[in-house]
């Protein structure tokens, strides 16, 4: 049994089995990220190899006690954790690796919900009775029933039958559209779009309330290159080749990550480039023998050669800009997936194995969440965007004590009205840091204008695309926005912000990066351009020292960037632009750290130890990046303007 303790001591003693007992490992450490459990890196291998490697990443103070083949060599079949055990990505590789490693059963106080699901769909075990720990101790035999204990059926039934394919060859049989809910209660969006897109199964109902397992038909399907290799092994060793696809025409294969991957200082140091090219080769390979529809980002030296035609990105930010619409259900193998819950659409990230049963069944299974309502009041203030909202709300202490664990963000209020689709998406889209299910926003005039300008599509809205009155939230957070300052969170944790007002010390910086799904949008661009032109307006150079990276989030924003004139002050400034793809978000390309002593201030959505390279990562929004560039510290774009009135 294996503490993953604060205490690097306690976890080094319980992995060589000195028999602690768990209060003797208290406090355990809360929010284990799965970069920590599977460094990105290793996310390179999706077979046996995985098992040498879990824990690799666990941070005990400072101290990082786990080595690798360290589970395997010692026998570890239980591990125990605090609150909100598998954090950040939805990469089911962590609780792969634990499997393949020998882990049989992970006890913790709570679990994030992907994390859960992938693990469910393994049969891996998760319990969050820490009564386990004494009667496993005492030798105790522990039954199938005691390891399901206050699951759901469906949770349950798939763990008994050893996992999600499984099950499916044995239960899912006889799948049909669920017919319309007869019972007129106020419903909110979310339900509605789940109730249109519900299926009826042998063990689950059509019409499930929250807590009960279900599943549902996707109208888009999408898949990146870390976890299609994956994917397609499990499917072709369950059911050979070729494969049956349900409607192919709707799965889309992103190659997003890995464009600048001869650049990213983890890979390069763990000599893994060659395993990424295998593992993106193995991605085309399966859209190819499927003729599945791809989108490939560019590096550089394509991108000098491109002639336009090439329309590509991250693969959040393309599902909004082409393929998403109010009303539907979206389903993506990326935590970030809520993105397109922006434009009114139910989107929500799943692990390999829930993917790879979706490719062939067409049913996507999710476990019924329940709803907070999120009141965004007042007029958001100049020079506050809605990454400080986010940060903001992280901070709060309903939040930190995991209040928004697996729920429906909806976000409603005078602000969000105001609010452009793609700030509304950065919202969304860091749902997943809230901890929660997906974010939405009912579509308005303003996601009319969205489709439209962007898209070319008039689109109508109907009636029934909003939540009822009277519709049943779980709780309800109101924020008021006008009193929302610039916001930075400190490394470790996004819910560690306060407002940049507050740091107490000057906080010099090495990197400055902005970018990602979350921040490489247009708008996040005519932020950066904002504090950028008004910089080179006035002969200012970012700061000695100091490397800026802007990475575009599509081809499309690159291409706005372009039209407008905004390339020139990034030049004049020396930032180095960067072809969309993830890059130092996914800690796959420049913009990443290389020493633990580098402090960098990144516009993207998390910040847990190690991601983005060993130094350390303060999360902040587009103009702050910007404008800490330039001053070679942490400051709002408002304190700059003063420093150079």
């Amino acid at each position: 049994m294996l503490f993953l303790s604060r205490s690097a001591d306690v976890v080094t003693h319980s992995l060589q089995g000195e028999g602690v007992s768990l209060e003797e490992a208290r406090p355990l450490r809360d929010d284990v990220s799965t970069d920590e459990i599977t460094p990105l890196p290793i996310l390179t291998h999706y077979d046996d190899k995985l098992g040498r490697y879990p824990y690799t990443g666990f941070r005990a103070g400072d101290a990082t006690p786990i080595d690798t083949d360290a589970i395997r060599m010692h026998g570890v079949e239980v591990v125990v954790a605090g609150k909100r055990y598998g954090k950040g990505s939805s990469r089911e590789h962590s609780p792969a690796a634990e499997k393949l490693a020998g882990v049989r059963l992970v006890i913790a106080e709570s679990f994030e919900r992907i994390y859960r699901q992938n693990a469910d769909n393994i049969g891996l075990f998760t319990s969050t009775d820490y009564g386990l720990v004494e009667r496993i101790q005492a030798g105790e035999a522990i039954t199938l029933d005691d390891l399901v204990a206050g699951r759901d059926a469906l949770a349950a039934a798939i763990l008994k039958s050893g996992g999600l394919l499984r099950f499916g060859q044995q239960s899912m049989r006889d799948i049909t559209v669920a017919p319309e809910a007869t019972d007129a209660r106020p419903r909110t969006l979310f339900e509605k779009i789940v109730a249109r897109h519900a299926l009826a199964t042998e063990l689950t109902d059509a019409h499930p309330g929250p807590g009960a397992g279900a599943f549902v038909r996707a109208d888009w399907r999408f898949i990146h290159e870390y976890y299609t290799g994956m994917a397609a092994h499990m499917l072709h060793t369950a059911f050979g080749r070729p494969l049956a696809l349900y409607d192919a025409a709707s799965i889309i294969v992103f190659e997003d990550h890995t464009s600048y991957v001869e650049e990213s200082p983890a890979h390069l140091r763990g000599g893994l480039v060659p395993n990424v090219h295998r593992m993106v080769e193995a991605q085309r390979d399966f859209a190819a023998a499927y003729t599945l529809r791809s989108h490939r980002t560019l590096s550089e030296a394509e991108a000098a050669s491109d002639d336009g035609s090439n329309v590509a990105g991250i693969s959040h930010a393309m599902m909004a800009e082409h393929y998403a619409l109010p009303g539907q259900l979206v389903v993506g193998t990326d935590s970030h997936t809520p993105h397109s819950g922006a434009l009114g659409c139910v989107a929500f990230g799943v692990g390999t194995t829930d993917m790879a049963n979706a490719f062939v069944t067409g049913a996507v299974r999710l476990t019924v969440p329940q709803s907070l309502r999120i009141v965004l009041d007042g007029r958001v203030p100049p020079g506050v965007t809605a990454k400080d909202i986010v940060l903001h709300l992280l901070s709060q202490p309903f939040i930190r004590t995991g209040g928004g664990v697996g729920k429906v963000f909806e976000f409603c209020g005078e602000a969000v009205a105001w609010l452009s689709t793609d700030e509304r998406a950065t919202l969304t889209n860091m749902t997943a840091e809230l901890g929660g299910f997906t974010g939405i926003v009912a579509p308005d005039a303003e996601t009319v204008r969205f489709l439209r300008e962007r898209r070319g599509i008039d689109f109508a809205l109907e009636p029934w695309m909003r939540s009822d009155e009277g519709a049943e939230y779980a709780a309800t957070i109101r924020i008021d926005c006008a009193s929302v300052p610039p916001m930075v969170a400190r490394p470790g944790d996004p819910g560690n912000g306060l407002p940049l007002s507050e740091v107490q010390a000057p906080v010099r910086i090495d990197i400055a990066y902005g970018g990602s799904c979350t921040a490489g949008k247009r708008e996040d661009f005519d932020h950066y351009h904002a504090v950028l032109r008004w910089a080179a307006d006035r002969g200012l150079k970012i700061a000695p020292n100091v490397q800026l990276f802007l990475q575009f989030g599509t081809t499309a924003v690159r291409d706005h960037c372009i039209a407008k004139g905004y390339m020139d002050a990034f030049e004049k400034v020396g930032a180095r632009m960067l072809q969309p793809s993830c890059g130092a978000c996914g800690n796959c390309g420049p913009g990443g750290s290389t020493t633990s002593e580098q402090i960098t201030v990144s516009a993207i959505n998390r910040n847990f130890p190690g991601r983005g390279g060993p130094g350390q990562v303060w999360l902040a929004s587009p103009p702050t990046v910007a404008a800490s560039a330039i001053a070679g510290e942490l400051v709002s774009f408002e304190t700059l303007q003063q420093r150079h009135a």
